[in-house]
């Protein structure tokens, strides 16, 4: 594949009460939604670390929507653990010159067809527009770089 025909990764972490679900009936009611997208189904979102994002966007994923129940969730911690693991996510984006958009945390339901859509289809939309982490990630350190040659 050439480099103008890619096209920035999405990874969606879908939880099976929630945004996996969402997928499903999206998937069932034959609509399409862009085809570097890749949905990893969880049980809870709650399980992933702040670092486990930023392993993901160093490893080449570009945008990452968290989906899942919100405040319908089973799981009481699951809604107010995963907000709180997330604004840690967000802070050491931030420390690494990494765009906080390139994170969405979304409450998806079980038969949520359109926002399912709405979402993938606005984090490919921004990413078009930011570019790819890979590239961010490059001008952070160049920029590292130099102000240690300028200090040195």
């Amino acid at each position: 594949m050439s480099v103008q025909n890619q096209q920035p990764k999405i990874l969606i972490l879908g939880t099976l009460s929630g945004g996996y679900a969402g997928a499903d009936s999206t998937g069932q009611s034959h609509l399409d939604y862009p085809a570097n997208t890749y949905i990893l189904p969880v049980m809870s979102p709650v399980m992933f670390p702040p670092e486990f994002y930023l392993r993901a966007f160093e490893r080449g994923i570009d945008g990452i929507i968290v989906m899942y129940s919100g405040t319908d969730s089973p799981y009481k911690v699951e809604a107010e653990g995963t907000a709180k693991l997330i604004n840690r996510a967000y802070q050491m984006m931030k420390e690494r010159g990494i765009d906080i958009r390139r994170l969405r945390l979304a409450a998806i339901c079980t038969v949520c067809v359109k926002p399912f859509l709405k979402e993938v289809n606005q984090m490919n939309d921004l990413l078009k527009g930011i570019g790819f982490v890979k590239d961010e990630l490059a001008g952070r350190a160049s920029a590292m770089a130099g102000k240690e040659t300028a200090h040195g």
